[in-house]
């Protein structure tokens, strides 16, 4: 995470605890490192910096589990959100989510690349039927899993006032998006928030590892290319 940089991620690992802890910090540092807007670039330069960030990711990981016997089959979701003048830019591969609390409604800002979302967007599933799946953990795409991958991109406005809430699995796999909203509307501060989200996941079972970044934008920056506002 670049926090200085308006750059924030969110990698779950897999595959094993210690390779799936190599494969999220790699993707972490490896994100940061490459993405790097510059004033002036346009959305599709912006766009392809970060599938580069991402796809330069995935073949380090990649090329590592093809050399380690012990890091064969590890990969990690990743939700990357860059905070631009007015806007901000998703990245994403996996079922690591970003959500958006605005004038109180909890809007989901990206789709899970899983087994029980194709499913759903088949119509063989309801989204509430998806959540109690048996393989409701099955990802269809991954960083590292194999030689190259293609994230999701995602662009949208910001607000003075919003709310954003990056996360792993084991949050959104434990709470419904009402209980999610009703926390985020709470009168306390993003630490007491986010203490509330994870004891309201281990509550209901905390059966995966929880990662949680909370930001508010305080005020949207004019257009001059620098980075909002922020608290996280």
């Amino acid at each position: 995470m670049a926090a200085d940089r308006g750059l924030f991620i969110v990698a779950d690992g897999m595959g094993g605890h210690a390779a799936g802890e190599v494969a999220s910090e790699m993707a972490t540092r490896l994100i940061a490192e490459e993405f790097r807007p510059a004033r002036g670039m346009s959305d599709d330069e912006l766009m392809a910096q970060m599938v580069g960030a991402i796809r330069g990711s995935n073949e380090a990981i990649f090329r590592r589990t093809l050399e380690e016997q012990d890091k064969r089959g590890m990969g990690t979701t990743v939700t990357t959100m860059a905070l631009l003048p007015r806007r901000y830019l998703i990245g994403q591969v996996g079922d690591s989510r970003a959500y958006l609390l605005r004038g109180g409604v909890l809007s989901q800002l990206t789709k899970d690349h899983s087994y029980v979302q194709e499913q759903v967007d088949a119509g063989r599933l309801t989204p509430e039927d998806a959540r109690t799946h048996p393989y409701a953990n099955v990802i269809t795409r991954c960083v590292g899993s194999s030689g190259d991958v293609v994230p999701d991109l995602y662009f949208g406005t910001l607000e003075a006032g919003d709310l954003i809430l990056l996360a792993s699995d084991g949050l959104t796999g434990m709470l419904e998006d009402e209980q999610v909203r009703e926390i985020m509307m709470m009168d306390v501060d993003l630490e007491g928030m986010v203490d509330q989200l994870i004891a309201g996941a281990n509550a209901r079972g905390g059966l995966d590892n929880i990662t949680v970044i909370l930001l508010r934008i305080e005020e949207v920056a004019p257009p001059t290319g620098e980075v909002p506002a922020m608290r996280a």
